[in-house]
């Protein structure tokens, strides 16, 4: 028998980052030595957005979810000891993504390194933030314009990287369908290509280039066929696109390239272990599939819904991958789907749909004007809406959660204290000393001035790049750069997509909402007042506001008056909204582990004013032990993945605000 000649594996990548740069230096160089062949950088929400961990919104939010980038220093640390033109490095970087490009250059400068022979992606994918991941700093217009400025800089300068990661990932986590998924990555591709195309900073025979370095970032889910399919209609779909939008004739030039994280939506917190069989499915979405095959692929950890995964549970997910990869036949064939009529006809059905939702964008004024309008975000709520519906009502059915619910119980999670990795509350206070430090040992002219000249040219047209790498090597901090540029180029709040999204759930008499509608409108009657008013809150940087979104619009349908300001909210403001408004209730949504940092501010700031009769509410990926401690703090009621009856939830906040004003409950069932 002839033996098979196996293709290279794709890069597997863990995405990681915690507490410190050093803490995380040796996490990556640990995940190395067991087999990682990329680096997939995590940064927390205060690098993400443009704040240093001193500033009052990053209050319980450093080191949480990503490691802190304050400088140069930092930088340095998180990579010593990794040589930079031997790794490929992923960082999930969006609003911010110049300035960290900025920083991993000066450090491969340091290593005496070749930059052109570095690799790797900033994602810098500014339009999905506004959509559903919420970490944007800048209006659409000058975000837009920092993405041109990176992808031309790095085409000229940096030719192995990939400047832009069109990210469609968050797309499906916000509710897309595969269509809109699609849809939506293509129209943002297309608005960054002509605004470099039309920037001038690029000659038109060297366009191919930036084609050729333009790579996605995507989603893949547990409907495995249909996933693998889109992939396949994603691919032909930018084939087209690039040869007759930009007439890129070189097929090298037009190759859709993309790295997945697949499905974090869909893991459970009830029996976390049928998880792992989530993973493995959504993973061979994207590997199957030899004609569209990732060239990279992070996945998540069993335990995501209960907290942030230790080592240990991302060495299992790297294991994973590596067992596919080789101890499996599947690099040793051809696309094993060519000629199968029923996959073709899946994929034609996606390309045709997609392409006439990119044609109703396009109508609109391309990606940036469906943003501004609200358009896109009001479909990604109704889409976000319908699934949870089905979820609700069984059509779509998810194992342990609302079928199949009995269970044995888990060694895996007998002890929830150690089956997630905990992050010190003190590092936070050590991380604000150090940066103090930096600060107090630069050169302060010299970084005064760098600030100057970054808000020059940000103020003219200049490429911003140059003045950028200048801030870095003057010892300038993230806020620093960041609050430079909001000077220049204000801030911007994104549409919501609450307001319009229209009903997912109906109200028909008998049905739980029905009845959640008449426990709202008497309990409004006896409180004497016209609607019961709910406010929905986002405190801190946490900008995941699927799950806020799903509440406020089930709320609104039930009868409720929402207030809902979107995210990013100092526990001051929530509190002054919540007096203002006089609401009967407050929920507070946070999913980046802050909770036990900003809730009892909000509680204590509530009791000061006076207002001790609203009962607050919290829901997002709590511990255990975390929800104990904030009902002893005075939560009415700590709602976590596994409560995913939203109409339910909505009648105990009904409950809870009976309960606060001391009214008989009400025997109406839910």
């Amino acid at each position: 028998m002839t033996e098979r000649q196996k293709d290279r594996p794709w890069l597997m990548r863990t995405y990681a980052g915690h507490s410190t740069a050093e803490a995380s230096n040796e996490l990556y160089r640990n995940n190395l030595a067991k087999g990682q062949t990329g680096l997939s950088v995590a940064f927390d929400l205060p690098t993400q957005t443009g704040y240093d961990p001193d500033h009052v919104l990053a209050r319980g939010e450093v080191g949480r979810v990503g490691v802190p980038v304050s400088h140069l220093g930092d930088m340095r640390r998180l990579f010593q000891d990794i040589p930079l033109d031997r790794m490929n490095t992923s960082m999930t970087i969006n609003a911010t993504a110049m300035w960290l490009l900025a920083m991993y250059q000066v450090v491969a400068e340091e290593q005496g390194l070749d930059i052109t022979k570095l690799s790797g992606t900033t994602q810098n994918d500014i339009v999905k933030e506004y959509l559903s991941r919420g970490t944007h700093v800048f209006p659409p217009g000058p975000s837009l314009r920092l993405t041109t400025d990176m992808i031309t800089y790095a085409v000229a300068n940096l030719p192995k990287w990939n400047p832009i990661n069109i990210c469609s990932y968050h797309l499906q986590e916000a509710g897309a369908t595969p269509v809109q998924e699609i849809s939506y990555a293509m129209a943002t591709a297309i608005a960054v290509l002509d605004a470099v195309r039309d920037s001038g900073q690029v000659p038109a025979d060297k366009f191919g280039d930036v084609v050729a370095r333009i790579s996605f970032f995507v989603n893949a889910g547990v409907r495995f066929v249909e996933e693998m399919c889109k992939m396949r209609a994603f691919s032909r779909i930018w084939d087209q696109v690039t040869r007759e939008r930009y007439g890129i004739e070189n097929d090298k030039q037009r190759r859709f390239r993309y790295g997945v994280q697949v499905n974090s939506l869909g893991l459970t917190e009830a029996q976390p272990e049928n998880n792992v069989q989530r993973i493995v499915l959504e993973m061979l979405a994207v590997t199957l599939s030899k004609d569209a095959r990732a060239r990279a692929v992070q996945l998540p950890a069993w335990n995501e819904a209960l907290g942030l995964p230790r080592p240990w549970d991302q060495q299992w997910s790297l294991r994973i991958q590596q067992v596919l990869a080789h101890e499996s036949d599947l690099l040793e064939y051809a696309d094993i789907f060519d000629g199968s009529h029923v996959i073709e006809a899946k994929v034609q059905e996606i390309v045709e749909a997609t392409l006439a939702e990119m044609a109703v964008v396009e109508k609109m004024g391309g990606a940036v004007a469906a943003v501004e309008s609200g358009y896109l975000k009001s479909q990604l709520v109704s889409s976000h809406a319908e699934r949870r519906a089905r979820i609700e009502s069984g059509e779509e059915k998810i194992v342990g959660v609302n079928c199949y619910e009995t269970t044995a119980p888990s060694p895996l999670t007998a002890d929830l204290g150690t089956s997630i990795m905990t992050v010190d509350p003190a590092n936070e206070a050590r991380v604000v000393a150090a940066l103090h430090i930096w600060r107090d040992d630069r050169d302060e002219h010299r970084a005064q001035e760098a600030l100057a000249v970054l808000k020059a040219g940000a103020a003219g047209d200049v490429n911003l790049m140059e003045a950028t790498l200048e801030c870095v090597r003057a010892g300038v901090t993230t806020g620093e750069w960041s609050w430079a540029l909001r000077d220049v180029f204000g801030e911007f709040r994104a549409p919501t997509g609450v307001s319009s999204a229209p009903v997912a759930v109906t109200a028909e008499a008998g049905t739980p909402l029905a009845q959640v509608r008449e426990k709202v409108t008497a309990t409004a009657r006896d409180l004497g007042a016209g609607r019961l008013r709910l406010l929905v809150g986002k405190p801190g940087l946490d900008g995941h506001s699927n799950g806020a979104e799903q509440i406020a619009v089930r709320a609104r349908d039930a009868g409720f008056e929402v207030v809902y300001q979107g995210i990013r909210l100092t526990p001051e403001q929530i509190v002054s909204a919540a007096v203002a408004e006089d609401v009967h209730c407050v929920g507070l949504s946070i999913l980046s582990g802050s909770h036990a940092e900003l809730v009892p501010d909000v509680l204590n700031r509530l009791r000061r004013a006076g207002v001790d009769d609203v009962p607050v509410i919290v829901g997002g990926i709590i511990p255990s032990g975390d929800a104990e401690d904030l009902r002893a703090a005075g939560v009415a009621a700590v709602f976590t993945p596994k409560d995913f009856g939203i109409t339910e939830i909505i009648g105990r906040i009904v409950d809870e605000i009976r309960r606060a004003n001391k009214l008989e409950p009400l025997e109406v069932p839910v």
